[in-house]
């Protein structure tokens, strides 16, 4: 299958799977005659692998151990429940300091009159 069609099937754009290769995510795939590359259903299955794992906020060096750990088939699951508790524990650090941003903002824009006049406290507040 052609990057085209590797992108297609795996949900994953032609320019990340090019990026994924350069960083060695995904191994360099054969190259066919004409020089396009060809893509396996594995090369497929592994870059569904990491859209997955990209949506649930891994980056790459921790997608790049679950790779190794997804390979090995003599690994403890705990490493990988490790792996995904630490992940959850940043992604909640993450959402409070949103959620406190928010709240910031709605405060600010309850205090701002929103009418004809040029005071306003979320521009001073910006300005501060």
């Amino acid at each position: 299958m052609n990057i085209g069609g590797a992108a297609a099937a795996s949900g994953v754009s032609q320019r990340m799977i090019r990026h994924y290769e350069k960083i060695g995510l995904i191994p360099s795939p054969p190259r066919r005659d004409s020089g396009y590359r060809d893509y396996s259903e594995a090369d497929i299955h592994r870059l569904q692998f990491i859209a997955n794992a990209r949506d649930l906020g891994f980056p790459i060096e921790e997608i790049r151990v679950l790779l190794d750990l997804w390979s090995d088939r003599d690994r403890a699951s705990a490493e990988v429940k490790a792996l995904a508790e630490s992940r959850a524990a940043d992604l909640g650090r993450k959402a409070d300091a949103l959620n406190a941003m928010r709240g910031a903002l709605l405060d600010l824009a309850k205090d701002c009159h929103g009418n004809d006049r040029p005071e306003c406290p979320i521009l001073t507040r910006l300005a501060s």
